[in-house]
């Protein structure tokens, strides 16, 4: 059975992502589609690698991030990968706590000055 492969418009929209983003992507090697002609074509183990593209920018990391978990994948394998997602993933959730930290004080910061120039209005 022959595996279903996305056209380049087809898989912009399966990721809500631009061409430019795609050819990009592409340009840096993250992702390797089946060239025919002019046309490109995206099969099941470059689906699998935009998701993880997404999911690490989502979450914050970085391209060069994404970049060495998928060579991690593609020399040692699996379990290589997991365990290497496994430690960014807890210094970005470190990160992540600290940015929630200084986001509320500066929320906390604001409302009390909103409160105090109301006050003054009135």
């Amino acid at each position: 059975m022959t595996e279903e492969k996305l056209s380049f418009k087809e898989m912009c929209a399966r990721f809500d992502v631009t061409p430019r983003t795609l050819r990009y992507y592409e340009y840096i090697e993250l992702l390797r589609p089946e060239k025919q002609g002019r046309s490109r074509f995206f099969g099941a183990r470059e689906v699998a690698r935009m998701t993880l593209i997404m999911r690490g920018r989502r979450f914050g990391f970085s391209l060069e991030q994404v970049r060495q978990w998928l060579e991690i994948y593609d020399h040692q394998g699996t379990e290589a990968q997991m365990r290497a997602w496994v430690e960014a993933a807890t210094d970005q959730l470190g990160k992540l706590d600290a940015q929630i930290t200084d986001l509320r004080a500066a929320r906390d910061e604001l409302e009390a000055l909103r409160d105090e120039v109301a006050r003054d209005l009135d």
